[in-house]
């Protein structure tokens, strides 16, 4: 089914890693340190890493600054995609998106269901595209950021994975823009 050709060479993509959180410190914050370990140690490049508190305001304008960048090539947000009165990352990032890809959450709560089984229910994991920025909206757990990171993202940004991948389809993700936004 799916393979790695071994004849195209690896290709290093740009993270910025968003952690949102109330009570989390850079040192305590074990979701996006997970993340951040494995975009490095897959190859790509850890170009920002930040803790935002649960301010859909400060939310959305930090993933609109780092998608306005040009060395930055795909977001991932851990935390506040649960439904307590500060999970509010889904609704601060989704009216951003100009695409949706509701194929990461439905494959998502998959992966999750196979290891916490009912309660993945409770995680409203997104993810689209913001012009040519991939964004993952990913819960706060560890667990969940390993599951999204190996069972998806890490193929995913690898142009050597076949049949497909989003390194591959990179360079025309502006084609939309070009056309003007689509209309739904």
């Amino acid at each position: 089914m799916t393979r790695i050709d071994e004849s195209r060479p690896f290709i290093p993509v740009a993270f910025a890693v968003l952690t949102v959180s109330d009570t989390r410190s850079l040192e305590e914050d074990r979701s996006g340190s997970t993340l951040a370990a494995r975009i490095e140690a897959a190859g790509h490049t850890l170009a920002e890493r930040a803790i935002i508190t649960d301010d859909a305001d400060k939310i959305a304008a930090q993933i609109s600054q780092w998608t306005a960048r040009e060395n930055i090539d795909a977001v991932i947000t851990t935390g506040g995609t649960g439904f307590t009165g500060r999970d509010v990352t889904p609704e601060a990032v989704e009216p951003l998106f100009d695409k949706r890809m509701e194929g990461f959450s439905a494959l998502f709560h998959e992966l999750s269901a196979k290891k916490i089984g009912t309660s993945t229910v409770q995680s409203r994991a997104t993810a689209g595209l913001v012009g040519t920025t991939f964004v993952f909206v990913l819960p706060g757990s560890p667990g969940a950021c390993k599951d999204a990171w190996d069972g998806i993202l890490k193929p995913q940004f690898d142009y050597r994975h076949q049949p497909c991948n989003f390194v591959e389809i990179m360079p025309r993700l502006d084609e939309h823009l070009k056309r003007g936004k689509l209309r739904a």
